[in-house]
């Protein structure tokens, strides 16, 4: 009991001077820590493309307009549309770039994109909404890193009134052989694994396809 009583007086000495060790390290790292994390939250995204344009299990990448549909493709269309029904399924492919490249004051960094919730906006009109599938890191080279996410969606939910040609067109707009991104854009509040653990960023951004985003 004498040699426990000694002993304990240098093991609180030795754990409050640790202590104090891992303080000062703290508040010496915390500018650098910060600047990281600013530098992070600055990743830039864009749309680049649709692909995999499918209605009602029917490709539409090889057509331009309705007459290019098959009859059976017609028929299936139609079925669709009757039963209030217009299932899309595509892949929207976002470029990214991460900035920490090394040419700044920051050095360069990969940045781990974990979330990127959004809504999809199609003519400017909510509607669904997603996320990735899994964390994507996002190399400080300068290159553009590509983000494939998949949609599934009823257009008939959002714009059925259009009938059954808006329906057809505005998919083709989308996914046909002259289809573009012009027509959507996702509203998307982005999150970064950092060495803090994962942070948002503080305000949503609007993905769209004619620049990156700041």
């Amino acid at each position: 009991m004498k040699y426990i009583s000694k002993t304990l007086p240098f093991v609180r000495r030795t754990t409050i001077f640790s202590l104090c060790i891992m303080l000062s390290f703290s508040l010496q790292s915390c500018p650098s820590i910060m600047n990281a994390l600013g530098n992070l939250q600055k990743l830039q995204f864009k749309l680049e493309s649709i692909t995999n344009f499918r209605i009602a299990g029917i490709q539409t990448n090889n057509k331009s307009k309705i007459s290019d549909f098959s009859i059976t493709d017609g028929i299936a269309l139609s079925r669709a549309v009757a039963t209030n029904k217009f299932p899309a399924e595509f892949t929207i492919n976002i470029a990214a770039i991460n900035p920490n490249d090394g040419t700044g004051t920051a050095p360069q960094r990969t940045a781990t994109l974990s979330s990127l919730d959004f809504r999809l906006l199609i003519d400017d009109l909510p509607t669904i909404k997603g996320d990735i599938s899994k964390p994507l890191d996002i190399p400080g080279n300068g290159q553009t890193t590509m983000i494939p996410v998949t949609v599934s969606m009823d257009l008939y939910e959002f714009f059925g009134n259009k009938g059954y040609d808006g329906l057809v067109n505005l998919a083709l707009a989308l996914g046909g052989a002259n289809g573009n991104t012009s027509h959507i854009k996702l509203d998307a509040k982005p999150t970064v694994s950092t060495i803090l653990g994962n942070i948002a960023y503080p305000d949503r951004i609007t993905i769209v396809d004619k620049q990156f985003s700041k």
